[in-house]
């Protein structure tokens, strides 16, 4: 079998099941088959195919759904897809069960090669912009521009918000967290879980509340959710004990290509004091701060977040379209 022969296999559409993974208003969903790995992917449909690739990489606990709004709006300027990372969204856990950001990142990097669509514009929120900065220095030849949002590099201290979050990383604190809130109601989680990531949460419509209720209502009655959330948690807290090229603060340093940097002044999981740290360790970097976002900028100011990843691609001029 063909390189080229073998790509499309790799690639060919696994049918959903009927409960899978709505695709959103011009929008479509794919499954890609890999050894030992099997990736949810979320794209928009009936885009310019002359236009230059990019990939989206949620956060944790989240999936390819949060980043709907943003590859919307951009879709003029580019051809998007968001991943389910490997446990997450409707991706299944990974055969070798690693969750490690160095285990997300190669698994982004196996998409990224099976699609052969790279070098791609590479945006990462929270856990994904770790994975992403850690793509970005490995894999230059794959990334054209990073943008990142509220990117997991390691906080010492991190601010005491984000304790609980870092705190389920550790053995036996999801047991107990589970038996601790067997009484709240899926509407109560919803409502933790949007007060953690939104700066205003207030501004959740009763549709959109309803969509994030009905989705944590799904994933925490998979039988993997909670080792896949803990065990990525721990690989978070992981990083920060890295030392040497395996930093990420020193892979940060290694990145070669035009950086946007999204921060939120409301944050309660990255302290939004880390984008100047940010903006003096990437070598190319642009620093956006929006003092009214939280965690997930790109699902409340998506506008915002468009305009400067316009600018960044206008003044770098990355943007020229593919020849097909």
């Amino acid at each position: 079998m063909s390189s080229t022969e073998s790509r499309e296999a790799a690639l060919a559409a696994v049918p959903l099941p009927p409960a899978g993974p709505r695709a959103g208003d011009g929008e479509s969903v794919r499954v890609v088959s890999l050894p030992g790995l099997t990736l949810t992917v979320r794209a928009r449909s009936e885009e310019d195919e002359r236009l230059p690739p990019a990939l989206f990489v949620h956060g944790l606990g989240g999936s390819s759904l949060n980043w709907s709004m943003l590859m919307g709006v951009v879709s003029d300027r580019v051809r998007g897809e968001a991943l389910d990372l490997p446990g997450f969204g409707y991706s299944p856990p990974p055969d070798d069960g690693n969750y490690s950001i160095g285990g997300h990142a190669r698994a982004v990097v196996r998409l990224m090669e099976a699609s052969g669509r790279g070098p791609v514009h590479l945006f990462g929120n929270s856990l994904g912009g770790a994975v992403a900065t850690k793509v970005a220095a490995a894999r230059p030849d794959l990334v054209r521009t990073l943008t990142l949002i509220s990117p997991a590099l390691p906080e010492v201290p991190p601010q005491r918000s984000a304790w609980p979050t870092g705190i389920l990383g550790v053995p036996g604190v999801a047991g107990l967290f589970t038996r601790a809130t067997r009484g709240w109601t899926v509407d109560r989680r919803t409502q933790q879980l949007l007060s953690l990531c939104y700066g205003d949460p207030g501004k959740v419509t009763e549709e959109a509340f309803a969509e994030h209720a009905q989705e944590y209502a799904r994933r925490l009655a998979l039988p993997y959710f909670w080792d896949a959330l803990t065990r990525s948690a721990r690989g978070i807290i992981d990083a920060y004990t890295l030392g040497g090229q395996h930093n990420l603060w020193r892979q940060a340093e290694r990145v070669l290509a035009p950086t946007l940097l999204v921060y939120g002044g409301r944050d309660r999981l990255v302290a939004p004091r880390m984008a100047y740290r940010a903006a003096r360790t990437f070598r190319d970097a642009r620093l956006l701060l929006l003092p009214d976002s939280g965690h997930v900028a790109m699902m409340e100011h998506p506008d915002a977040v468009s305009r400067a990843f316009r600018e960044l691609l206008d003044a770098t001029g990355t943007d020229a379209r593919t020849d097909h």
